[in-house]
């Protein structure tokens, strides 16, 4: 079994920063994929950015040039930097463990407010 538990949400002014973090505790194997996600309200959840254990990222269009993944393996941690943040990233950021198709785990949530 796997727990994942995010931090670093909150408030920030249209332009400013935040950084995410997700520890992942239980087994967890270097094929596991890990990445963050977001939900706006009224609208599905979507993908932001995964990275593998090797650090290779992938990021939605919305996103690229403004956040970062990375991924400490040694910790169990993935972070995700947002830089230039805009209201339109107001959203439930949750973390994402993927292990196989049919095998994932959800964090509970951290909440992004993007505001002036």
């Amino acid at each position: 079994q796997v727990q994942l538990v995010e931090s670093g949400g909150g408030l920030v002014q249209p332009g400013g920063s935040l950084r995410l973090s997700c520890v992942a505790s239980g087994t967890i194997f270097s094929f596991d994929i890990m990445g963050w996600y977001r939900q706006a309200p009224g609208k599905q959840r979507e993908l932001v950015a995964t990275i593998t254990s090797r650090g290779s990222g992938d990021y939605a269009d919305s996103v690229k040039g403004r956040f970062t993944i990375s991924r400490d393996n040694a910790k169990n941690t993935v972070y995700l930097q947002m830089n230039s943040l805009r209201p339109e990233d107001t959203a439930v950021y949750y973390c994402k463990l993927q292990r196989s198709i049919t095998t994932y785990y959800w964090g509970q949530g951290t909440q992004v407010t993007v505001s002036s």
